[in-house]
């Protein structure tokens, strides 16, 4: 996909990677509907990208709003996007007989639920483009592999795999390609939110972010539906064993 014009929709977009693939999106020449909750941050994401980064504030996990908003702003056949970031969640972690049910009801309505309500309404519009469209969800390896005290968030980063896998075979015939990426640990605020500390050998949002762009470069016949990142190295640094 040649990406100079084109619509992209990402959530999660006022922190971390999501603001990392907002940015990379616009560098090449997309305009960007940054979906989160926080609109002060957008604001300030848009002060720095420029007006190709239009901000909206959305909470993916209300399904009314979502389907209100994508209807009032894709109105016409010019206006249709051709890329959908999945960006959007979070992590809980305990031990199961820790976790709470609001703790597990959030994780899943994060990241599981709110890519399906976004997805179920911009899917029609991809559909009415005449162009290629490539929808692009984010899990992680805690979507291949469960660890101890992560239950939750393995169930909804499985279930992304699973829900991104059945979606590709189901709109590969429709020229939307379906991806899924299964990053490591990422230099990111995601870690601060559940206790944990970053260090210089996680990855970079910068080289995550150029990962999404090179999927969306690829030509229109070619897909790459799931893409496993790490760092070769994970270990702390700082941290002498």
């Amino acid at each position: 996909m040649e990406l100079k014009n084109k619509i992209a929709i990402v959530t999660g977009a006022s922190s971390g990677i999501g603001t990392a693939f907002s940015e990379k999106l616009i560098r090449k020449g997309a305009t960007v509907y940054g979906l989160a909750r926080r609109l002060n941050k957008l604001k300030e994401i848009q002060s720095k990208l420029g007006e190709q980064f239009i901000p909206v504030q959305m909470d993916v996990t209300k399904h009314q709003d979502v389907e209100a908003w994508v209807t009032e702003q894709f109105t016409d056949d010019k206006n249709l996007p051709h890329i959908l970031v999945n960006n959007a969640g979070l992590a809980k972690f305990g031990n199961v007989d820790d976790l709470s049910v609001e703790d597990w009801d959030t994780m899943v309505n994060t990241n599981l639920n709110g890519i399906f309500y976004l997805t179920r309404v911009i899917v029609p519009l991809m559909k009415q483009n005449p162009n290629h469209c490539h929808i692009i969800n984010i899990a992680s390896v805690a979507g291949l592999l469960g660890n101890p005290q992560i239950s939750g968030y393995n169930a909804t980063k499985f279930g992304v795999r699973g829900f991104s896998e059945a979606l590709f075979k189901e709109l590969r015939y429709d020229k939307i390609k379906v991806s899924t990426m299964f990053p490591g640990s990422i230099a990111t605020d995601f870690f601060d939110k559940v206790g944990s500390e970053t260090h210089s050998n996680m990855m970079q949002p910068g080289d995550v972010a150029d990962t999404l762009v090179h999927l969306l470069e690829t030509p229109d016949n070619l897909l790459i539906n799931e893409v496993t990142m790490r760092p070769l190295n994970p270990k702390n640094p700082d941290i002498k064993e």
